[in-house]
């Protein structure tokens, strides 16, 4: 969809970046256990990527392969400006998710401002979000070395 005067704002502006999760109403209704696992479904759903990537043949299985395969693909999304950010985000919750899913220790945790970042077993926090923004954007990180780093820890 064109709407010239949303096109002139972003360029003076830049796109709307970033997801934040904050806690409904701070009711106790599960036990940390079911809350970090519902957060962790929440976080890895990434509609966008995953339609995408599967139009383009990528199976997304929370593998480091995936990972690799993401990064191998052409940046066709970079040439509409409504779909970057929202790539970017999912990119970055993929990362995350294949993160916390095969990194022994890794877990979501939520910063005081909703922004959900992975923390690792040596307490090192990766804001996945933005490298997710930044490949999508640019290609570098690339998705696989952001990985690979964290697996290293």
């Amino acid at each position: 969809m064109d709407i010239p005067f949303l096109g002139r704002w972003r360029k003076r502006h830049g796109s709307a970046f970033g997801v934040a999760v904050f806690p409904e109403g701070g009711e106790e209704r599960e036990g940390p256990a079911e809350r970090r696992e519902g957060l962790a479904d929440l976080l890895a759903e990434c509609e966008l990527l995953r339609s995408q990537a599967s139009e383009a043949g990528v199976r997304l299985d929370d593998s480091a392969a995936s990972l690799e395969a993401l990064d191998q693909l052409p940046p066709r999304w970079r040439e509409d400006a409504e779909t970057l950010p929202r790539l970017g985000n999912d990119a970055g919750l993929y990362l995350g998710t294949v993160v916390v899913r095969t990194v022994p220790g890794a877990d979501w945790r939520i910063l005081p401002t909703g922004a959900p970042v992975v923390r690792l077993a040596s307490g090192r926090e990766i804001d996945v979000v933005t490298a997710g923004q930044e490949w999508a954007v640019s290609g570098v990180p690339e998705l696989s070395q952001v990985y690979a780093e964290a697996a290293e820890t």
